[in-house]
């Protein structure tokens, strides 16, 4: 048993210890503001992440671009040659350039389309290059009553000669996957079949998909089954939530990080784009909250 005096001495001898330990943690602490948030851990960064312009238009472009990069966003979908210097000036890529479409609606599948598509297309993939880029945007357009058949033999015969200047400027012509369901009514490219089978008869790696989880999770669901056994036909990826097209929260009913590990899975190494409409008011901080939620 311990004695009195070897208890009363091995009290004050801890007390000395906390005491000294205690001033060593004051002077050494790093004075905070009361309630100042701690910094945010840095990004995996395992999957790139962009963010399409258009859903943030109301924000000057600049304001975007800072606010991206300061959350670990690595380029802007969605811009054209007059935005490219702006995206250059802060160090971000153009992982989705667009500006040769005709819109939506008139695309690659109709003949009509193809004289002026070919003319906008072989002036914008060598602006594309030079600026050193990659991807490229493009649409097959809506149906107008015309068979799927029909019109993929029409996008093949409007895409080669434009698929051979790709390979030659080094540029990929992506397709986008969209719901016709919902957003895009009558649009052709709206089942991943669909385009699969449209870059195996280009059977060119200067053509491929923009898989849109949000919108094929609308027209055909099965999105990570339909990630594994055709990702080596898809470029680029968007998301938002469904239904809605808004944040990637738990009012939609996509599990984004199961996604994101799956489309990882695949050995993956283009960009996954953040293409929802915020309802919030503070945007950015939505913005930021999907990134992290990508970030696996």
């Amino acid at each position: 048993m311990m004695s009195t005096w070897n208890r009363r001495a091995a009290l004050k001898g801890l007390l000395a210890t906390t005491a000294a330990v205690g001033a060593v943690g004051v002077a050494g602490a790093r004075p905070m503001e009361e309630n100042q948030p701690a910094p945010a851990a840095p990004l995996l960064g395992t999957i790139k992440q962009s963010v399409c312009r258009w859903c943030f238009q109301d924000m000057p472009l600049e304001q975007l671009c800072v606010a991206a990069k300061e959350m670990g966003i690595k380029g802007i979908d969605l811009v054209g040659p007059n935005d490219w210097p702006t995206l250059k000036k802060h160090g971000l890529d153009s992982p989705m350039c667009n500006g040769a479409e005709i819109n939506l609606t008139d695309g690659f599948n109709d003949p009509r389309f193809h004289a002026q598509l070919q003319k906008q297309y072989s002036e914008m993939i060598p602006k594309v290059a030079a600026a050193g880029y990659t991807n490229l945007i493009c649409f097959s357009g809506s149906r107008r009553g015309m068979s799927d058949e029909v019109g993929l033999a029409n996008a093949v015969r409007g895409l080669q000669p434009l698929v051979a200047l790709a390979e030659k400027h080094k540029v990929v012509l992506v397709m986008e996957l969209l719901n016709s369901k919902v957003d895009h009514h009558d649009y052709m490219c709206d089942r991943t079949s669909w385009g699969v089978a449209l870059a195996k008869k280009l059977g060119s790696e200067h053509f491929k998909l923009l898989y849109d989880i949000y919108h094929m999770q609308i027209d055909e669901g099965d999105v990570i089954r339909t990630i594994k056994d055709n990702h080596a036909y898809i470029a680029h990826y968007h998301t938002a939530g469904v239904p809605g097209r808004h944040e990637l929260d738990d009012n939609q009913e996509l599990n984004y990080p199961a996604i994101m590990r799956a489309i990882k899975a695949t050995g993956f190494q283009g960009y996954v784009a953040q293409e929802f409409i915020p309802t919030k008011t503070d945007k950015l901080a939505s913005l930021r909250q999907a990134v992290r939620l990508c970030d696996v």
